[in-house]
């Protein structure tokens, strides 16, 4: 084993440790009291379900996560990497087809794998705690339509960036930046007309009271909303959720059915302002735009490894590829990217409490948004009280214990400056 060998391998070992530790922590603090703000939705053997649901969500992913290690372990050490390559090779098909297939039958074989996991978490755990609404053929079709959109979209753009650093040399990373750049805004403009409807039904809200207050609370807040849909999610799942996707004339606000059915007018209206902050205060923006920067660097970075000679001695190949260069580059990435990605989510729990300061000053209901977010954590189970360190490694948003006691906080201010002007 080389230097590089050993760093990806501590590497590897190191994100499993971390997040071996931070599911022991989590479940550690299982057991203790209920918040009493939530006494109003958390009945105590609903919070006592939400306990056990997590317990056995986290063992399941402890049992999922050893299993992939130990599988990428198995793989490498046993040299699949090479055989598969030498395999591929003697087809004679050339660089970008041979690329295309070497990394399409790892993924696939990667899909396989995980299939079983799939099936377990969401017919027998999603199943017991009362969440699934998936039946056999719409969980098989949705994997079908997946790989039908893999097929027809991602195949090209892989073969693209293949063939750029095949033949474009010290600018491939420049032309890969650019064609990923524009398909994701490609795949931003058309996923909510095109792709996102083979999945789910999108129907526009219907006319009516809650209708005319959404729109009323649109134009006061200057916000073009042109299209707010309905979405079948309780084909699929019982939970909750509402988002925000694309730009443009095609950017939508999405509300799940379930939503709808288990929240005021009041409380709908404080959670569609939640998402209209976000576009407010440029997070969707941002973010796009710290993708775009995001590839570009890993592009630029790979342009330097791609072809180095110890990158694929690690893994026991005779001969250079591109394709495999890319994969390899991947895994000696993965730790500069596990720390970015802790970045990126403390900047997403940022936007999170923005989101909330601007949903409640500009609806000036506080409770609504507070009965919201109890109910949403009570009927998707939520845990109420997550380990900081679990928090810091995986959470977008913050815990909603934290969310409320800050919304409470704003409450206060803003009630103790209106007793000054007054």
């Amino acid at each position: 084993m080389n230097f590089i060998a050993v760093l990806i391998l501590f590497t590897l070992l190191t994100a499993y440790l971390l997040e071996l530790t931070a599911d022991i922590l989590n479940i550690r603090r299982l057991g203790k009291e209920m918040p009493p703000e939530f006494s109003d939705v958390y009945d105590p053997q609903r919070y006592r379900q939400s306990g056990e649901y997590l317990r056995v969500n986290t063992c399941f992913g402890q049992i999922q996560a050893a299993f992939d290690l130990i599988i990428l372990l198995l793989f490498w050490f046993g040299k699949g990497f090479a055989l598969l390559d030498q395999w591929l090779r003697s087809f004679g098909w050339g660089p970008v087809m041979t690329g295309v297939a070497y990394m399409g039958i790892l993924l696939l074989c990667k899909n396989l794998l995980s299939l079983p996991f799939s099936v377990y978490s969401t017919f027998v755990i999603e199943e017991k705690f009362g969440f699934n609404k998936t039946d056999l053929k719409t969980f098989v079709t949705d994997r079908i339509k997946g790989l039908f959109l893999f097929l027809v979209l991602g195949i090209p753009l892989l073969a693209g960036i293949l063939a750029f650093f095949e033949y474009r040399g010290s600018t491939a990373w420049l032309w890969c930046w650019i064609s990923v750049t524009l398909f994701m805004l490609f795949m931003q403009y058309i996923a909510p007309t095109w792709i996102m409807p083979l999945f789910n039904k999108f129907e526009p809200l219907e006319e009516g009271k809650r209708k005319e207050m959404i729109m009323d609370y649109a134009r006061k807040v200057s916000y073009p909303l042109q299209a707010l849909f309905v979405m079948d999610g309780s084909r699929r799942s019982g939970k909750s959720n509402a988002f925000f996707t694309g730009f443009g004339k095609n950017k939508r606000i999405a509300l799940f059915d379930t939503l709808i059915a288990q929240h005021s007018e009041e409380e709908l209206l404080a959670i569609l302002a939640h998402e209209i902050g976000h576009y407010k205060k440029k997070h969707i923006l941002q973010g796009m735009i710290i993708g775009i920067v995001h590839s570009g660097f890993v592009f630029f970075l790979l342009s330097f490894f791609i072809s180095c000679p110890m990158l694929f001695d690690a893994f026991y190949m005779e001969k250079p590829s591109v394709y495999a260069g890319i994969i390899f580059f991947g895994m000696l990435f993965s730790p500069l990217d596990f720390f970015l990605g802790i970045l990126l989510q403390m900047r997403s729990r940022k936007n999170e409490y923005e989101a909330d300061r601007f949903a409640v000053q500009s609806t000036g209901n506080p409770r609504a948004m507070i009965r919201a977010l109890k109910k949403l954590a009570a009927h998707n189970l939520s845990n109420l009280l997550p380990h900081p360190f679990y928090v810091f490694l995986h959470y977008s948003h913050p815990p909603v214990g934290e969310r409320l006691r800050a919304i409470k906080e704003l409450s206060a201010k803003g009630s103790a400056h209106a007793d000054c002007l007054s």
